[in-house]
């Protein structure tokens, strides 16, 4: 099968993304100084390409992490202190408990909390530093911290320890987060040392963490490329990535900084062929700011995001090695069949997507955009198994993610000229298509199917038939919506308002805890999260069943009056 785009995609080369990654590859870019480095890097290389950029400036609050150990029983361990974990360079000494917890096997479940719930009692937790299995995902860290930890040490899975951030605070914090802020110290080991630590707590041993940040306001810099459209500029698709990375990070992001550098190349030589504008952004504060780059770009520009963005494509670890497979691709659930279609057409390969994590730069479910791409191909199954490759969130399922092993080796060229060929033709896709290509009949069905298993687990305990009963309606208009669209009865520009307003509506009730234009946690949410609470309450007791109740009367009442608002919108445009 050919790519509607395959004139397009035969233009991609690699002269200029590889030597991006190759300078990247010898570059740090997460203390501040070195990341604004990076970002003229970038300008340079387009304005050498003959491609029109912007520089945006802005001051974003950052925590930068430099060294952390660990010592206890007459050894130093080294560690790693994830960012926002407290500056405490003079050491904190507690008796060392150890709370169990399980390796997410599938990345499904990597940020999902897992530790063992006898253990993380709060008589056990209080006034001790906690030690657990994983990675210090802000999930984990918060609980601990709630339950009185002095601090906590991850253990991680393999024989490195991985960079991270340790909050749950999205983007810069408003007054509102700064209770949320993590104000104890933070360190990540390798499994090894993890190991020796772990009979150090079972002998009731004592240990001393110590971790060197810096915390504050940092200017950063934003490059922004707009190739603007020829029939309606106004809208556009947000292509965007983090250039930022720890230490070099080539698989994570060099190779998602060198794609969108190809793709601005090739369709700024094209432009003419462009119907709507595709803006490409470079986000800053990626890693040590929890997306903060991307976050302050959606709060500055909400309105025009809200008015024109038809869809946001997010560009992180493509290129990386082994990575032969799509396979735990992102993608909301109205852009599953396009992006299945579009990967098959470029490299006539199968695609499996997943619901996006609550992670990457995903920093605009609360305006409500159709969004798809993250994580990008993928290593497959049994290659990973025959590694002994424990779960990662990037680099293609490289092990080498977050760490300082992530180097020009993890970058190959084939799979690289690859997916960028595939970004490219998803981009221009969207851009170009007569009628936005984003099926709501999909995501309604799995509306439906995700409300009759919350109703299942509730029982008789909750209602929820309200909402069940907006999904069918709002699927039955769908389905004459675009049987219209089909038979060419209903013009573009009129299909393409709906669908577009459509995702302000849907893209919220499903992904967002938050009122629109304000950030949720960077904590999983589970699909229409106001009634998700239904399938817990047969583990509600008296004393708590009451108060679980009513917060589901009232997230029913959220997601069957945005349904219906949806099923208003649609009619509308029918009658």
């Amino acid at each position: 099968m050919k790519s509607s785009f395959a004139h397009l995609t035969d233009q991609v080369t690699l002269d200029a993304p590889w030597s991006l990654v190759e300078a990247f590859s010898t570059m740090p870019r997460w203390q501040p100084q070195d990341v604004e480095t990076a970002a003229h890097d970038i300008a340079k290389r387009l304005q050498e390409l003959n491609v029109p950029v912007a520089l945006l400036e802005t001051d974003l609050y950052l925590s930068i992490p430099f060294t952390a150990s660990v010592t206890a029983g007459g050894t130093n361990f080294n560690a790693k202190p994830p960012a926002y974990a407290r500056d405490c360079r003079e050491g904190l000494s507690a008796p060392l408990v150890h709370v169990p917890a399980t390796f997410s096997s599938s990345i499904s479940t990597l940020f999902v909390k897992s530790q063992d719930a006898e253990a993380s009692t709060k008589e056990n937790i209080s006034g001790n530093i906690v030690i657990s299995e994983g990675f210090s995902f802000p999930g984990k860290i918060h609980e601990f911290e709630q339950k009185g930890a002095l601090g906590v040490i991850a253990i991680n899975p393999g024989a490195d320890s991985h960079w991270g951030i340790c909050t749950s605070i999205w983007g810069t914090p408003t007054f509102d987060d700064l209770p949320r802020k993590p104000m104890i110290p933070v360190a990540a080991v390798n499994n090894r040392d993890g190991q020796k630590l772990l009979k150090i707590a079972l002998s009731g041993g004592e240990v001393t963490i110590k971790t060197e940040m810096e915390e504050g306001w940092y200017k950063s810099l934003i490059p922004v490329v707009e190739i603007p459209g020829s029939e309606e500029p106004e809208k556009f698709v947000l292509l965007h990535g983090h250039y930022d990375s720890w230490d070099v990070g080539v698989g994570d992001n060099a190779t998602g900084d060198a794609t969108m550098l190809e793709i601005a190349r090739v369709l700024w030589a094209n432009k003419d062929e462009l119907k709507r504008t595709v803006r490409i952004a470079w986000w800053p504060g990626h890693s040590t700011g929890r997306y903060a780059g991307s976050t302050w770009y959606a709060d500055t520009f909400a309105l025009d995001l809200n008015e024109n963005c038809v869809a946001q494509v997010n560009c992180d670890s493509p290129g990386c090695r082994w990575a032969t497979e799509f396979r735990d691709v992102s993608w909301m659930k109205e852009a599953e069949v396009y992006c299945q279609k579009t990967i098959k057409e470029v490299t006539g390969l199968e695609a499996h997507g997943e619901r996006p994590h609550r992670a990457g730069d995903y920093a605009f479910n609360n305006i409500g955009l159709s969004s798809f791409f993250m994580l990008s191909s993928t290593m497959p199954e049994a290659l990973r198994k025959e590694k002994d490759y424990y779960t990662v969130g990037g680099c293609g399922g490289n092990i080498a993610w977050h760490t300082e092993h992530d180097l020009m080796e993890i970058a190959d060229r084939d799979i690289l000229l690859r997916d960028i060929k595939v970004y490219l033709a998803a981009v221009m896709g969207v851009a170009n298509a007569d009628v936005l290509p984003f099926d709501w009949r999909a995501q309604v069905l799995e509306f439906a199917q995700t409300i009759a298993a919350y109703q299942t687990a509730a029982g008789d305990l909750a209602d929820l038939g309200p909402a069940a009963m907006a999904a069918s309606d709002l699927s039955t208009e769908l389905n004459g919506f675009y049987g219209a669209v089909d038979a060419g009865k209903l013009a573009p520009e009129s299909a393409n308002q709906v669908i577009q307003q459509l995702a302000r509506i849907l893209v919220p009730v499903n992904h967002t805890n938050q009122p629109r234009f304000c950030h949720d946690p960077a904590l999983p949410v589970l699909p229409l999260p106001a009634i998700a609470l239904a399938q817990e309450l047969p583990d509600h007791g008296v004393e708590t069943l009451g108060f679980a109740q009513t917060q589901i009367v009232r997230g029913t009442n959220r997601v069957a009056a945005a349904l219906n608002d949806a099923t208003r919108l649609v009619r509308s445009v029918m009658s």
